[in-house]
């Protein structure tokens, strides 16, 4: 059996902020960690059947660029579960409402630059 490791690095501030993520992956053709200003990672615990998740960004992520990722997670959450499920009306209704979600950002951004 092939095993694959993942290795999360973050650096805190001394207020234990994040200052800087860094990930590597040991099947990944980059040989250096690579850098991130936000990450997520889910885990599905079947026994207490909950979520467990780690939502962390640094203090460098930008308003726009969390915007950004929330909204090209949305969408790659769609698509991972219409593989998994072939529920295309679900589907169809998370797209939207990520397209809903980030058209909503961009209008409060264009009232505040106003």
């Amino acid at each position: 059996m092939h095993q694959s490791t993942i290795t999360i690095d973050v650096h805190l501030d001394e207020n234990k902020v994040p200052q800087n993520i860094e990930w590597k992956a040991s099947d990944s053709t980059a040989d250096m960690a690579q850098q991130a200003r936000a990450m997520m990672v889910a885990f599905w615990d079947a026994a207490d059947k909950s979520a467990l998740r780690i939502d962390l960004w640094t203090k460098d992520m930008m308003v726009d660029e969390m915007a950004d990722f929330y909204y090209q997670t949305l969408m790659g959450m769609a698509d991972t579960y219409m593989r998994a499920t072939q529920q295309t009306e679900l589907v169809d209704d998370m797209k939207k409402f990520a397209k809903d979600f980030y058209k909503k950002f961009r209008d409060s951004q264009v009232k505040e630059n106003q």
